[in-house]
């Protein structure tokens, strides 16, 4: 009798593992169908420039999305070793994403994207699959195609004049015939504007995303200092970065060297500037990773213990 009770529990136990593994590959299939066209969409536009200008500061989903999903895959047995929650808080998120996806609004349908996985993870897993999925999350959410560079770009005039500004400044030093009037460089007479999306905030972004999955990658995520350090670091290099590329861009249309000028500014040469920045970038985590951080605190601890020794003394 014993026996029989056992395998009972046992048969029930694999036959509730079977349906949620079932359930789980629904979820995916239904996925897939839905936003497979849309992920072509983003990736398409990416890739070949054919989305809107405001969308292409979210290209590094390039890398992004695909880092997201190994990471989910990687944590597949972490994943299935949760016990199934269905929280019905999971449904309002998975409510909400399908509103926003049936509604067709381009900029609804996109969010709908992080809303639905959210839910799912919510809905299945409870919080132990969002605190396990997070970072993956993240990522997918920071990829997703929206209006916020948009809505920005009115108040990047100061950054814009601070690089015309810098640019203009490093040409003069060069030897050049150089001019700065507020966001605009003229170089050998001939005009050059630093225009609201010339002012870096895309590499900027891109950056920052990067850095991000450097620090995860490298395990350094959870470390405050060096996290900080890093992210300021890239901001540092990415706005740096933008003043000589600007600089080389107003040296090449003052020369009238338009053909480079095509090349840097809309070919592969940017590719090639954006990959060298990133570059830096994965140095600088690199050094960071190697700094004693704990000598130094422990040195500052030393100084303002012995200023605190030497002030008694003197009292």
């Amino acid at each position: 009798m014993r026996k029989n009770l056992i395998k009972m529990k046992l048969s029930n136990k694999f036959s509730l593992k079977y349906l949620e593994n079932k359930i789980q590959y629904l979820i995916i299939v239904l996925l897939s169908i839905m936003y497979g066209p849309i992920l072509w969409h983003w990736y398409d536009g990416w890739l070949n420039k054919s989305i809107g200008i405001e969308h292409e500061y979210f290209s590094h989903g390039l890398i992004g999305i695909p880092f997201a999903f190994y990471l989910v895959w990687l944590n597949r047995q972490k994943w299935n070793d949760i016990p199934s929650k269905f929280k019905n808080e999971g449904l309002f998120f998975l409510a909400l994403g399908g509103i926003f996806f049936l509604t067709g609004v381009p900029e609804f349908v996109n969010f709908s994207f992080p809303l639905i996985l959210f839910g799912v993870c919510y809905f299945l897993k409870g919080k132990q699959g969002i605190k396990l999925c997070w970072f993956p999350f993240v990522l997918i959410l920071f990829a997703t195609p929206n209006s916020i560079p948009y809505l920005i770009t009115p108040y990047s005039l100061g950054l814009q004049k601070l690089i015309a500004t810098l640019s203009g400044f490093l040409l003069f030093h060069l030897g050049f015939d150089v001019a700065v009037n507020g966001i605009y460089i003229t170089v050998n007479n001939r005009l050059v504007e630093v225009a609201p999306y010339c002012a870096g905030l895309k590499m900027l972004f891109t950056s920052l995303y990067v850095s991000l999955m450097i620090l995860y990658w490298r395990d350094l995520i959870g470390d405050r200092t060096r996290s900080i350090m890093v992210l300021i670091g890239a901001s540092i290099i990415s706005v740096v970065g933008n003043v000589f590329r600007n600089a080389i861009l107003a040296f090449f249309h003052g020369a009238e060297y338009d053909g480079l000028f095509t090349w840097f500014h809309d070919d592969w040469g940017g590719s090639l500037y954006s990959t060298f920045t990133l570059m830096i970038i994965l140095w600088l985590v690199t050094y960071v990773e190697k700094m004693d951080l704990h000598r130094f605190k422990n040195t500052n601890s030393a100084e303002e213990e012995t200023s605190d020794a030497d002030f008694s003394f003197k009292f």
